[in-house]
């Protein structure tokens, strides 16, 4: 019996090193479409995320003309690690802004336009960070529940950022917040299932993809950037045309948060999935179709422009 086409990989997918600008190794991947390509599609995953999760979405992108590339951040996936434990670990995002920026100068310099990055969660938060503070230079950006805002239980950002300065003692900064790969609050991540097994099943085959929750040295590096990026918008940045996409309840990031920074982002289109849960790309059918539609008639959107 053949594999589902979410749990392996397909034919002309390639699976390659690039070298940060320090040396470190990420893993890439790139999977181009049939010439003439309608643009090229950068693909950003969010914490403790790697890009086997989300070959259904790059097999919709490819199949609407799009040249489809990304890498795993560093730290997590098949990009090493940073923590000894395989925790989720980074003392400042800035680590993270210069990979994203390096690798996005080389992948414009070597695919056609126009040029489009999708960033989900962390993905989007470093890569409207990256836009606003001029480290890349897109044609347009897609945010997938961005994160502008982390919940925890009841707790949201504003408390959860008094409780990340505990990130700063030297005792705690490398101490796991939760211990193993699993979320003390499973399946708030998505409600399909199936999609859910496919994650288990990758981190089954390949282990070494699999990390663990954040440490407390993330969390307060996550709440820094967080508080850096709002005010860093409220000065109104140039920005390129945009789209952002939420689930009205998501247990992971803030939507108050969202709802908020929203009101600096006046040129980028606004969208709430309904009964949606975090991974809006790994949902059921039912969101995951809107989520795509959307995406669809953006890239159309930006193909046309170009």
């Amino acid at each position: 019996m053949s594999l589902s086409p979410r749990r392996r990989l397909p034919p002309g997918l390639l699976v390659e090193s690039w070298s940060a600008p320090d040396g470190w190794p990420l893993r890439t991947f790139r999977h181009d479409a049939e010439d003439p390509a309608a643009g090229s599609l950068l693909f950003l995953g969010g914490r403790g995320d790697f890009f086997e999760k989300y070959l259904e979405a790059i097999a919709d992108w490819r199949a609407a003309g799009w040249n489809v590339a990304g890498f795993d951040w560093r730290g997590q996936g098949g990009s090493g690690r940073l923590h000894p434990g395989g925790a989720c670990h980074v003392g400042d995002f800035a680590l993270l802004l210069d990979d994203l920026a390096a690798f996005c100068r080389a992948w414009r310099a070597a695919t056609p336009g126009p040029h489009v990055a999708v960033g989900h969660s962390l993905g989007g938060h470093l890569l409207l960070k990256a836009v606003a503070l001029g480290l890349v230079e897109l044609d347009g950006m897609i945010l997938l529940a961005p994160m502008l805002g982390i919940r925890a239980g009841p707790l949201g950002n504003r408390a959860l950022g008094g409780l990340a300065t505990l990130g700063r003692l030297p005792g705690l900064r490398g101490r796991a917040i939760w211990s193993g790969q699993r979320s003390p609050a499973p399946g708030r991540v998505t409600s399909c299932p199936e999609r859910q097994a496919d994650k288990a099943w990758w981190k089954a085959a390949r282990p070494e993809l699999g990390r663990g929750g954040p440490t407390w040295g993330w969390l307060a590096a996550a709440m820094r950037s967080i508080a850096e990026l709002e005010r860093l918008l409220r000065t109104r940045p140039a920005l390129p045309p945009g789209l952002l996409l939420a689930a009205a309840g998501d247990p992971i990031v803030d939507s108050a948060a969202i709802r908020r920074v929203r009101r600096f982002l006046p040129d980028v289109e606004h969208a709430e999935i309904a009964g949606a849960g975090h991974e809006l790309l790994r949902e059921r059918d039912g969101p995951r179709t809107a989520c795509l539609a959307h995406i669809r008639r953006f890239l159309a959107s930006a193909a046309a422009r170009s």
